[in-house]
């Protein structure tokens, strides 16, 4: 690789393991606003689980909340969060500040790469401005832009950032092979090339869309099976035995991907004035399963023949999906908020969050295992790991007599249960 002085802005799930990975090939600085985050992982501590310990302390990354740190860099490589606001509107507001940072020690030559998602157009329409104002210097003539989307699945240690095949676009033909020659050197999965920025701006936020949008079909077909009085694992098992069939699974779509990136192309279609069906459609399903779940159990509740507010319900599992930290944008919460708004106050176990996470964020308190016993109902939300040593006499065990147990994802068979055992799942 031609010798490259690298930033990256941003060490969460993407930027961390992608400045770890290009500190073994050249001379890389990790940067983050967060100081709690950059002093954890000074100590070789990952909360996001990503990268372990012994890989963080034996790589020459510099980690750094310092901006002073990040002058005289010749690639830059923006890793920040693109969330959406309460309307589902695109939030370009971590996007804008690493614009304004890069800018202020941007020079001659340099390349900015985004990786975050966006819709068709932001890299160049908003960044690329954005770049120019903080720096004053022109795009495309003293730097040039590049997007390469992060495809990094939180958890998933079998794709893994050297294993999944790289997105790439540059500027102009010379950025992009620079910026191959760049990812090439951190993933054995090969570089794909597109042909244009939007190209790759586009296919990222299709790739979540389109898992969004067949997850919700199977939500919808879950809810359909359920008036029918047949499980939607039986179906989905039976169906899956065609060739091509697309084998996804009902449940609780949350987190700072497949929840979100939707909106953003939804944003621009409706900017150019198509209004998105389809994919609107799916997002409502997929926002709805939360209360779903929630609702369905009170009407399974009245077998107990007590005011909802005297029945004890666990939750087991509160991040926004199994085996990971992050509790971001978890629809846990929504099964959470609706069961207390019928009066019940539901004892929460997340064995991956962090409890003072937990309680900040969302004002709720985490509660040991021990504590979930003589249950009325128990939800399993979150298959974690850790709670695969639970089968179907440890669940009737949590469960008084004619308690129900709620199987979000159909993790056990409802002949385990105890005879008493009301069983649903999605």
């Amino acid at each position: 690789m031609s010798v490259e002085n690298i930033a990256v802005i941003g060490l969460g799930y993407v930027g961390l393991p992608l400045a770890v990975a290009l500190s073994k090939k050249a001379d890389v600085v990790g940067f983050d606003i967060d100081a709690k985050r950059v002093a954890e992982l000074e100590r070789g501590l990952d909360n996001t689980n990503e990268v372990p310990p012994s890989e963080l302390q034996r790589n020459s990354l510099k980690i750094t909340a310092d901006s002073a740190m990040l002058a005289n860099r010749t690639i830059y490589i923006v890793t920040v969060p693109t969330p959406i606001d309460e309307a589902n509107r695109p939030d370009f507001t971590a996007m804008l500040k690493a614009c304004e940072l890069v800018g202020g020690v941007l020079t001659p030559g340099a390349v900015v790469v985004f990786e975050s998602t966006v819709y068709p157009g932001v890299t160049e329409d908003i960044c690329g401005p954005a770049l120019e104002k903080a720096s004053g210097l022109r795009c495309g003539t003293d730097f040039t832009l590049g997007y390469s989307p992060e495809r990094i699945n939180p958890g998933d240690k079998q794709h893994s950032l050297d294993k999944i095949i790289k997105v790439v676009a540059g500027q102009d033909a010379k950025t992009l092979d620079r910026l191959s020659e760049l990812y090439g050197e951190v993933t054995e999965a090969g570089i794909h090339k597109a042909p244009s920025i939007k190209v790759a701006e586009t296919a990222k936020v299709l790739e979540n869309t389109q898992r969004d949008v067949n997850i919700a079909l199977m939500n919808e077909v879950s809810k359909i099976c359920d008036l029918v009085g047949i499980r939607s694992s039986d179906v989905l098992a039976a169906a899956g035995t065609k060739w091509n069939f697309l084998k996804f699974q009902p449940g609780l779509v949350g987190g700072h991907c497949i929840g979100v990136d939707p909106y953003y192309l939804t944003a621009k279609a409706q900017e150019l004035g198509y209004h998105p069906e389809v994919i609107l459609s799916g997002r409502r399903v997929n926002d709805s399963m939360g209360p779903y779940v929630a609702q369905r159990l009170i009407k399974l509740l009245s077998r107990h023949d007590q005011p909802l507010k005297n029945l004890r319900v666990g939750i087991l599992g509160f991040t926004f999906k199994e085996n990971v930290p992050d509790i971001r944008n978890s629809k846990v919460v929504d099964i959470y908020a609706e069961l207390a708004s019928f009066g019940l106050k539901p004892l929460v176990h997340d064995p991956m969050a962090d409890p003072k996470d937990v309680k900040r964020e969302y004002g709720i308190q985490l509660s040991p295992m021990e504590e979930l016993r003589e249950l009325h109902a128990l939800i399993l939300a979150v298959p974690h790991s850790a709670y695969d040593m639970l089968d179907g006499g440890s669940v009737s065990g949590m469960l008084a007599l004619n308690g129900i147990f709620v199987d979000v994802k159909s993790r056990l068979r409802p002949e385990a249960m105890r005879e008493d055992i009301l069983y649903w799942s999605l």
